[in-house]
């Protein structure tokens, strides 16, 4: 049976030549093997384009938990060593920013990447989805068992004589998986892979059947937009938003696409449909609208939508706070889980002398029992009569000018508390109220922006599109209500009348977003917040109150980075 030739690439299909490719080869040492459960303890990265080294990236990290003995006498990194190394949430944005654009490579990438994507999830950074080549296994599809019975690094490194002897060091190991990538470079260039496309083509995951189907993507623009998997019955399989349509789809009908469960959805699909958007922000806010209205069985996100939680206080003489799905006018949020909303809840129930109990108590002749917070002296029991309404109004009073941005006072009761723990030398305590403060002011400080935005009946924002154009989004209450473009050489203000007058009419909703969906409103803040973006029309003034908790970021990022953790001044 002869073997069909493959199709001929077109020359738009041909790609990017691998000499001409930025590659950053990294490696991790861990606390253990669980991205869930254990820590990095050191990051090491190389560069390289074209054979040539153009930056290298090294650095210990606190991992913040102890490291097994084990570990240590395989990698040689002590508790001591970390000690005062810097945190991940202060090296990934440092590394996503180094390997920004470029191909990552890693020997068994699963773990290291598995890694990376657990810490942009837990900082709450964006995983960037970029090209991902692994040289183990590159060295499986291109040497025989005979040359290479193991694909280890050390063995790799012994089979091509490199420089550089892995040592379970990170930099030491990244170098010397640079060298091997290099030769197994060299031998996939006889077999005709000179492009990244051909690259990720080559590497074993890629079915016949999956290959074929990149004729799905032949007649979608090179445009930014949405793409939607469709099955054999019309249903929505999955969605996604890309800079350019048809490059993005082909990449699933390649070894650049290795999650299982998407390789499964590949091989249902019939077909693609692609829906050009303006600019990234309309493309980011059409894929979560179509999430919501298709919830697409291999979206995980699809899966949480609508899954906000809220704080807000409760309709009764003694108000306490409630967790809620549907917010009202004052509430705190929004937040992503329950756990997130409790968090917040714990923190400001040691913020503010509310009551923690979820009984009613009527506001004359309560007939409660003091439970132990009163003892403790956390509660002064109104549900026993020993508090009146008007004793205990202050404790809302100052709860809603807090959640308004009116009055900072209940953090600074926090963090005074903060230091004299730290004062007693308590340090476990210490940074466990400084964690908990710290995650009440980013709540705070990111519920107060939200709102806002979606106060706004209308703004008109613009960036530069990187090509002497523009880029505008008309945004009413929150939400994108249209979106386009002024390419170089077009009058941009004839073009925002337009938007304007095209622009979706929203009607403003009860609570603090006014209805707004909050993933919707967070990513136009997101895109509204980037360098380089500019007011066009603001019908009225976007400001943010004074007592905002956006004042204690400074100290957010001061105690995330464990230097001046307890230290208050200047708010």
């Amino acid at each position: 049976m002869t073997t069909p030739a493959p199709a001929q690439l077109s020359f738009d299909e041909l790609g990017t030549p691998l000499r001409d490719t930025t590659f950053v080869v990294f490696d991790l040492e861990t606390t253990g093997g669980s991205a869930a459960e254990d820590a990095v303890t050191e990051i090491g990265a190389v560069k390289v384009r074209g054979g040539r080294v153009l930056g290298t990236f090294s650095t210990l990290v606190d991992p913040e938990r102890g490291i097994p003995p084990q570990v240590v006498a395989l990698t040689g990194i002590t508790q001591f060593m970390v000690t005062g190394a810097p945190r991940l949430s202060a090296v990934l944005p440092a590394f996503l920013e180094f390997a920004a654009g470029a191909v990552l490579v890693a020997h068994n990438s699963g773990f290291d990447v598995g890694f990376l994507k657990a810490a942009c999830e837990r900082h709450g950074y964006h995983w960037p989805r970029p090209t991902v080549v692994c040289t183990v296994k590159l060295a499986r599809r291109v040497l025989s068992r005979d040359e290479a019975p193991s694909c280890r690094l050390s063995a790799l490194a012994e089979l091509f004589r490199v420089g550089t002897v892995p040592d379970h060091r990170a930099l030491n190991d990244a170098q010397a998986t640079v060298e091997v990538l290099h030769h197994l470079l060299e031998r996939v260039g006889s077999v005709g892979v000179h492009s990244l496309e051909e690259l990720v083509a080559y590497l074993p995951e890629v079915t016949p059947a999956q290959r074929r189907k990149r004729e799905l993507a032949a007649h979608l623009p090179s445009s930014p937009g949405v793409y939607l998997f469709r099955g054999p019955n019309e249903e929505v399989l999955y969605v996604g938003t890309a800079s350019d349509l048809r490059r993005r789809v082909r990449q699933y009908f390649t070894a650049a696409e290795g999650r299982r469960r998407l390789r499964e959805m590949v091989a249902l699909a019939v077909r693609v449909d692609g829906v050009v958007c303006a600019h990234s922000l309309e493309a980011e806010v059409r894929e979560l609208r179509l999430l919501t209205a298709h919830k697409p069985a291999y979206n995980r996100r699809s899966k949480n939508a609508g899954g906000w939680w809220w704080l807000t206080l409760t309709d009764e003489p003694f108000p306490r706070l409630s967790l809620v799905r549907t917010p009202r006018s004052g509430a705190i949020g929004p937040f992503r889980s329950r756990r997130l909303a409790e968090a917040a809840q714990n923190a400001l129930l040691e913020a503010v002398p509310l009551r923690a109990c979820s009984q009613r108590i009527p506001a004359r002749n309560p007939s409660g029992t003091p439970c132990a917070l009163y003892e403790l002296g956390r509660c002064k029991a109104p549900c026993a009569g020993r508090q009146s309404v008007a004793e205990y109004s202050p404790a809302v009073v100052s709860l809603r000018a807090l959640v308004a941005g009116d009055d900072t006072t209940p953090l600074r009761t926090m963090a005074a508390h903060l230091e004299t723990l730290s004062g007693t030398h308590r340090f476990e305590d210490a940074a466990t109220h400084r964690d908990r403060l710290a995650g009440l002011v980013r709540a705070l400080d990111r519920g107060q922006r939200l709102a806002g935005l979606a106060a706004l009946p209308e703004l008109v924002a613009a960036r530069p599109d990187g090509s002497g154009g523009w880029e505008f989004a008309v945004v009413r209450h929150g939400r994108l209500a249209s979106a386009g473009v002024a390419r170089r050489g077009t009058r941009p203000m004839p073009v925002v009348d337009a938007l304007v007058a095209s622009a979706e009419t929203v009607q403003p909703d009860d609570g603090p977003l006014h209805g707004a969906p909050p993933e919707e409103t967070s990513v136009v803040l997101r895109w509204l917040d980037r360098p380089g973006t500019r007011l066009v029309h603001c019908d009225r003034p976007w400001t943010s109150p004074a007592h905002a908790a956006g004042a204690w970021r400074s100290w957010v990022e001061r105690a995330e980075a464990g230097r001046d953790q307890y230290r208050i001044t200047g708010h």
